[in-house]
């Protein structure tokens, strides 16, 4: 076997271990409202972190350029309740239309 191939074997037994080690925690752990309360905020902390890696990152570097006007909008619209595809059209749309401005 390759180097390669062990590879694959141990992250294989190391995904199968943490899928084992996630189902024998006992059931009174899973229902404490601390637990609770902290599992709900891991979606959103995963998000944000994305936004933020997709909305200012370049290769290594942190840039802003027109992809923030474009979340800055999506943020308003966000916040004023607007349909997802609208919010995505007009966030698209200022992104571009900031780029054409030469921002």
């Amino acid at each position: 076997m390759t180097e390669l191939w062990w590879g694959v074997l141990a992250v294989a037994v190391g995904c199968y271990g943490l899928k084992l080690l996630g189902l024998s925690i006992p059931e009174r752990l899973l229902e404490h409202p601390v637990t609770v309360r902290a599992a709900a905020f891991i979606p959103v902390g995963l998000l944000a972190a994305l936004v933020a890696v997709q909305g200012f990152a370049d290769g290594s570097e942190v840039v802003v350029d027109a992809r923030l006007a474009g979340l800055l909008v999506a943020a308003v619209l966000l916040w004023r309740k607007v349909p997802f595809l609208v919010m995505l059209i007009a966030a698209a749309a200022t992104a571009a239309l900031v780029r054409a401005l030469g921002g």
